[in-house]
C-alpha cells in the first residue's frame, strides 16, 4: 500500500482540509480509498469534550447523513470532500475507531416476546433469559400468561 493511503496520512489530510488529496490519488489508490472508514474515524477525536463533541456532531451532520444515497462507488471524492469539512482546522488530532452499531442478536425474537411478558425486566436479565431458555419454555411461558400461538413468534 502506498504511503498516501496509510491510515495516519489520510487522517492528517483530513484535519488539514487537504481537499486536493482525493485528485493526488492514482486509479489503484482510489479503488483502495474507502470514504466509511474515514467517516468513522472522523467522527472521534481524543481531547477536550468539546472538541470531542464537535467532530461527532460535525461528522453526523455532514457526512453521515444520506452517506449510504451518495454511491460510494461513483462520488468518493465528494464523500472525501465532505469529510473535510468536519475538522474545525485545529491542527491534526488523534482519531480512534468507532464500532459500528451491533446488528439484533439470534435471540431477538425471543427478547421482544420476553419483553411483553417482562416490561419492566432490564435488557441484560431479557438477554439472559433468552439465552438459558430453550424457545419452546418461552412458548409455554406465553401461553401461561394467556397469549394464542397466533401471537407467539420465537422463530
Amino acid at each position: 500500500m502506498s504511503d498516501k493511503l496509510s491510515l495516519n496520512n489520510e487522517l492528517r489530510k483530513l484535519d488539514t482540509k487537504a481537499r486536493g488529496f482525493y485528485d493526488e490519488l492514482d486509479e489503484q489508490e482510489v479503488k483502495k480509498f474507502s470514504p466509511y472508514v474515514m467517516m468513522r474515524y472522523a467522527a472521534s477525536v481524543e481531547g477536550p469534550p468539546e472538541l470531542q463533541e464537535w467532530y461527532l456532531r460535525a461528522t453526523n451532520e455532514r457526512v453521515n447523513i444520506n452517506f449510504f444515497d451518495v454511491s460510494t462507488t461513483k462520488h468518493k471524492k465528494l464523500q472525501w470532500l465532505l469529510c473535510t469539512t468536519v475538522s474545525p482546522g485545529m491542527g491534526v488530532q488523534r482519531h480512534y475507531w468507532i464500532n459500528p452499531k451491533k446488528k439484533e442478536s439470534a435471540n431477538s425474537k425471543v427478547e421482544k416476546l420476553l419483553k411483553q411478558l417482562y416490561p419492566l425486566a432490564k435488557d441484560d436479565e431479557i438477554a439472559l433469559l433468552a439465552e438459558i431458555n430453550d424457545p419452546k419454555e418461552i412458548q409455554q411461558l406465553a401461553r401461561q400468561h394467556g397469549m394464542e400461538d397466533k401471537d407467539i413468534k420465537v422463530k
